[in-house]
């Protein structure tokens, strides 16, 4: 249902940010929002709070963003408190976010390997990634796991390469057993 939720209100915003031709001042106004929801968890709690009246969290809406951020935002926050979807405003804004760098093709990786790479590195594994996919640019979030062993393993929105030593050890260890057993 969330999901549901998200993406429904989601694209609702990425079709009013292309049609208002603002997806890029929409994009950077919902990052903006993000943090300061993200710095300030008691705002959200009020918001989700039963005990506050839905007409005082409005009220506080205008107060918080009106003026401060586009109509436009401002009025989709104002709708998501009335429909009391403000529990969803993470993965609504998350939604848009990557709706909007699907369409300009920006891609996000994931690369977790077992040491950190070096610049040289880093590099030739953004370039062959570029080569491989159909995005323009690539967002690189590189992390270390040394339990990988060797290898690495990448991540690209619902794709995964693992050419990790340690999964190629658990195939083998499956191999064996089903071996043995057999």
């Amino acid at each position: 249902m969330a999901k549901l939720v998200s993406k429904t209100y989601g694209e609702a915003l990425f079709e009013l940010a292309h049609e208002e031709n603002k997806a890029s001042e929409m994009l950077e106004e919902i990052q903006s929002v993000r943090e300061i929801l993200d710095s300030n968890p008691e705002f959200k709690q009020l918001m989700l709070h039963p005990g506050v009246a839905k007409q005082d969290k409005l009220k506080v809406v205008d107060d918080v963003f009106k003026g401060r951020t586009s109509d436009e935002i401002t009025g989709f926050i104002r709708i998501i408190v009335e429909k009391e979807r403000f529990k969803e405003i993470d993965s609504i804004f998350d939604y848009f976010i990557d709706k909007e760098k699907e369409f300009r093709g920006i891609g996000v990786a994931y690369v977790v390997t077992p040491k950190a790479l070096d610049l040289e590195g880093k590099s030739k594994v953004r370039d062959k990634l570029l080569e491989t996919t159909d995005y323009n640019t690539l967002e690189m979030h590189y992390d270390v796991d040394p339990s990988l062993i060797g290898g690495m393993v990448i991540r690209i929105g619902d794709r995964v390469v693992d050419s990790s030593i340690k999964s190629r050890l658990n195939d083998l260890t499956k191999e064996l057993l089903e071996l043995q057993l057999g």
